[in-house]
């Protein structure tokens, strides 16, 4: 069955994952997708489109997820591949890494993974062969710093992390 053909343009619209509902296999989408049920699969937006799916609090993804726009309030567990924004709100749950451009994290949200910072346009694939492996550094402050070998990141602005197993905001 083909959802999506070649030589028609589709209207805008958001597809929706009811509460009852549970998709197996993986989903290719070109607008905005709203789960509130469940997806084991991986989702996808096609090249260059402008494409957002929201996880509820009532949502669960058991996947990846590779969409230029993503918005988390419930449960997913595998990495997430953003190349544009990351909102991960009060009640987000990550299990898995989070490669994002830029990412916003309410209080309460939780990442049990990496959070990884890609340029924009770029996949996190072809990012992270570019850094080094960051390391975690005590200073004179009891601060720790992150240093890497990229060249994008000068040593005189170190990054400051808080070394722990589990993300909170």
């Amino acid at each position: 069955m083909a959802f999506f053909r070649s030589g028609k343009k589709t209207e805008p619209g958001i597809s929706l994952v009811a509460n009852n509902c549970e998709v197996e296999g993986d989903i290719h989408l070109n607008d905005q997708l709203l789960i509130n049920g469940v997806i084991k699969g991986n989702v996808y937006a096609r090249e260059g489109v402008k494409a957002v799916v929201t996880v509820s609090e009532k949502g669960c993804v058991k996947g990846e997820i590779r969409v230029p726009n993503v918005i988390i309030n419930g449960k997913v567990i595998g990495d997430i591949h953003s190349n544009k924004h990351v909102e991960l709100a009060a009640k987000a749950e990550i299990k898995g890494n989070v490669y994002y451009n830029l990412i916003e994290m309410v209080m309460g949200s939780r990442v049990d993974g990496n959070l990884v910072k890609i340029c924009a346009g770029e996949d996190a694939d072809q990012q992270t062969g570019k850094q080094a492996e960051p390391t975690a550094v005590e200073n004179n402050e009891s601060e720790h710093r992150v240093e890497t070998e990229d060249l994008s990141i000068s040593p005189k602005s170190p990054l400051r992390v808080t070394p722990v197993k589990s993300k909170t905001a």
